[in-house]
């Protein structure tokens, strides 16, 4: 199944996402800055796209690390999944923050992230006052994994 999802180029030397594989779930977002950009341990940087999108309605963009510049480099979105609305028409920026513990630099034109297109469902929210029971419950963090 394929969408068509409109772009705009919002500064011409901007860098079109692009597929690394036919069978990529993301697109690589490409990073656009006038000069390299340094990132101090522990700190996070907006990194400009200039790309806008039209995403179409019952869809999000999911903004998500590249593991090689994650596990290579430190470098992942400081939100961990940056979520972009049907309704959103600015340009999309990458929160880059450096988890290493040196400088890192990210050039114009290097990928910085991947966007992953998707449908999601909206539902209606309706209090109650009690909850259906399962055989789980409220057996929380890690307590399918006990034996």
């Amino acid at each position: 199944m394929k969408a068509t999802v409109r772009f705009k180029k919002l500064d011409s030397r901007a860098a079109v996402p692009t597929y690394g594989t036919p069978y990529a779930a993301g697109a690589d977002l490409y990073a656009l800055c006038d000069s390299p950009l340094t990132i101090e341990p522990g700190q996070t940087v907006l990194v400009h796209t200039g790309i806008a999108l039209e995403i179409p309605e019952g869809y999000v963009g999911l903004i998500y690390a590249r593991s090689g510049l994650a596990t290579k480099r430190g470098l992942a979105p400081a939100n961990k999944v940056g979520v972009i609305d049907a309704d959103y028409r600015g340009e999309i920026m990458v929160a880059l923050y450096n988890q290493s513990a040196v400088l890192q630099t990210v050039e114009s034109g290097e990928r910085i992230a991947q966007l992953v297109i998707t449908p999601f469902l909206q539902v209606d929210l309706e209090e109650c006052d009690e909850l259906s029971d399962t055989q789980r419950g409220t057996g929380g963090f890690g307590s399918t994994g006990t034996k």
